[in-house]
């Protein structure tokens, strides 16, 4: 990893964040550290880190609803949730709100540090990812990212609308990466669909009757229960 990689370690215990930071800085990233979410905000007004490590029970805000703002804000940002608790629910509305990955205390730093690379890894891996030319695969089609058309394996044009593209789009950009419903309308930038109509889910089952080989048992746009969606890149 990059020098310049930045990390920031939100945590009420003290004695964890100052042996994070030494641990860190030890692997060559720059690493700040906040007591709280308060903190944790006043840090992003200055600077906004390559990741946060974020625990689940901060005092006053708590670290998902951080976590939420984080995303909502600073989407490229990387985030791994730590707790105390390795409940199935807590891992799901982590996810929910945003995180890329979830550790249970306790840990090891080496463990924290494997995850860590993890999602660097990922987040620039996404990075790279065509998103404004050439053709990207989507099951058994190509979606040409410049015309904004979609093709069958026989090169054959199917019906794509602007909404379909739109979606697609944002998963090109977020490869194996869980979204859920109001992520997916906020990357997409459109206001028109309603939270509540489950007009995502429509189109995305539209889009699978498109794009999969069987579309009752989808391999790249898969449903992650409880959470959201997840574009499984070949």
């Amino acid at each position: 990893m990059s020098q310049r990689t930045t990390l920031l370690v939100v945590d009420d215990e003290p004695e964890l964040c100052e042996i994070l930071s030494e641990y860190f800085s030890g692997q060559g990233l720059e690493v700040y550290t906040a007591g709280s979410a308060e903190e944790a905000r006043e840090l992003f007004k200055t600077q906004t880190p390559n990741l946060a490590i974020l625990d689940i029970h901060l005092p006053g805000e708590d670290g998902l609803s951080l976590a939420r703002w984080i995303r909502e804000r600073h989407q490229p940002v990387g985030i791994i949730m730590l707790t105390t608790a390795a409940e199935l629910v807590d891992r799901v509305v982590g996810l929910e709100m945003g995180a890329d990955d979830y550790v249970p205390k306790p840990f090891e730093p080496r463990e924290l540090l494997a995850r860590v690379k993890s999602v660097l890894r990922r987040l620039s891996h996404e990075t790279q990812s065509p998103t404004q030319s050439g053709r990207v695969r989507f099951g058994v089609c190509e979606l040409d990212m410049t015309m904004h058309k979609l093709y069958d394996a026989n090169g054959h044009e199917k019906p794509l609308t602007a909404m379909e593209f739109d979606l697609l789009k944002v998963f090109t950009e977020h490869p194996n990466r869980v979204l859920n419903r109001d992520q997916l309308m906020e990357l997409a930038h459109n206001k028109d669909w309603g939270v509540f109509d489950r007009s995502i889910d429509l189109r995305i089952m539209r889009l699978r009757r498109k794009i999969e080989l069987d579309p009752e048992k989808p391999e790249v746009i898969k449903t992650v229960r409880g959470v959201g969606y997840i574009y499984v890149k070949p």
